[in-house]
């Protein structure tokens, strides 16, 4: 049997990536970093918080689009519920949207995943340290693009709509008037500059709003 030469503390890492083969290379290949251990796999957002109070790792490495809620959504609980633990997004998303709200929920880095898994450990290693890790071309985006100009009642009703909801399903879900949130979409749309919610949601979505 071959020996772990690990350092006797190496970094605990949670994986939340909903793609089955992506979670499992991310693993295999941070496994073989000789101070970095997986203790944790999840593939949905709500499975998050849950496995970080079990397995209590040091970073959470975590996509944004997941199944049961978004690993920003994740991000600012785990802040409240294991707050030792340093959150590291990494997605295939690099919009400037996501990357504001990322840093509102409290996340140590932000990175893209097309870059080599070198760049990720060191990410991991460095967030640990107390850096703030952020792909350099994501954050001068965001810069120039400036913050949301979507309110979070706006924000909620454009979401509620992206099944293709009518308005008064939607206002019963946010518990809201039916002319309130016609009012809500109509705002949208126009910070938006698009002629319908949908195209809104899309808008929106494209930006990291969503």
């Amino acid at each position: 049997m071959p020996q772990d030469h690990r350092p006797s503390k190496s970094v605990r890492v949670l994986l939340a990536e909903d793609q089955g083969m992506m979670r499992g290379a991310l693993a295999l290949l941070l496994g073989l970093e000789p101070d970095i251990e997986v203790v944790a796999q999840v593939g949905a957002g709500d499975e998050i918080v849950a496995a970080a109070v079990a397995a209590r790792p040091d970073v959470a490495l975590l996509d944004i689009e997941l199944p049961g809620r978004s690993g920003l959504d994740a991000a600012a609980d785990l802040r409240e519920e294991v707050p030792d633990c340093r959150v590291l997004i990494l997605t295939t998303f690099g919009r400037p949207g996501y990357l504001r709200r990322a840093m509102e929920a409290g996340a140590a880095g932000f990175l893209v995943k097309d870059g080599p898994v070198e760049e990720l450990a060191d990410a991991i290693r460095r967030v640990l340290r107390g850096e703030t890790v952020i792909d350099p071309a994501l954050a001068a985006a965001a810069l120039s693009a400036g913050p949301s100009p979507l309110t979070a009642r706006e924000r909620d009703a454009l979401i509620a709509s992206v099944d293709g909801a009518t308005v008064a399903d939607i206002a019963v879900k946010l518990r809201l008037s039916e002319s309130t949130v016609r009012n809500y979409l109509s705002s949208a749309i126009g910070k938006t500059s698009t002629r319908n919610r949908m195209e809104a949601v899309r808008a929106a979505r494209q930006q990291g709003w969503l």
